[in-house]
């Protein structure tokens, strides 16, 4: 990614350069792109078109799945993909002062964090993660039956509605990135990646 490409690309034009990326991930057809040549190109500069924000799970890696290689994308990476201080100080950097023109939250079937967050688990530090989880847990409705990891299609539930709660949160604690996206510079979306085809869908 060059700084003239960057610069020419749209918000709505680096989401489809994910999703299409994702689609030759799913289909098998990855470009497997020279990663030695690139980091030699990138060792002066770097313009990134895309933020992604997601889980530290080995099977969810964004440079993989979004089929993208080194100086493509800024991918911060956390258990449940939830946006703290640190993590919106780093995107702002990314948006604002280097220019990515999209942020994408992704969150990912069988996510261990959200499994403990719907289980309530306590454990060390690991109690911080499960508790900036838990809103998206108590606000999913319905599942009286099995409100519980056992039940996937209510973990499913409660990961999508974290990553809407991140990307509402985005948007609350950081004006920069906020007026970034309500002048047009810049596109906020929420996907799902299914561990199982492997396909990243929007969300509505």
């Amino acid at each position: 990614m060059t700084q003239a490409a960057q610069q020419a690309m749209t918000p709505d034009q680096a989401v489809k350069r994910l999703t299409d990326g994702n689609a030759r991930f799913a289909s098998g057809r990855s470009a497997h792109p020279n990663f030695l040549a690139q980091a030699d190109d990138a060792a002066n500069g770097q313009f990134p078109f895309a933020v992604v924000l997601c889980c530290i799970d080995s099977r969810s890696a964004p440079e993989i799945i979004f089929d993208q290689g080194i100086g493509d994308l800024f991918v911060p990476r956390i258990a449940g993909n939830y946006a703290q201080a640190d993590i919106l100080g780093s995107m702002e950097f990314a948006t604002a002062v280097a220019g990515a023109k999209a942020i994408m939250v992704v969150g990912h079937t069988k996510c261990g964090a959200v499994m403990g967050a719907c289980d309530n688990v306590q454990m060390g530090n690991l109690s911080t993660v499960i508790d900036a989880i838990r809103p998206a847990v108590v606000a999913v409705p319905g599942f009286q039956n099995d409100r519980t990891s056992a039940n996937s299609a209510f973990v499913n539930a409660v990961t999508e509605e974290n990553v809407r709660q991140t990307i509402a949160k985005i948007r609350s604690d950081s004006a920069i990135i906020r007026e970034l996206e309500q002048s047009g510079k810049l596109r906020i979306v929420g996907a799902m990646h299914d561990l199982s085809t492997h396909k990243v869908t929007l969300l509505n």
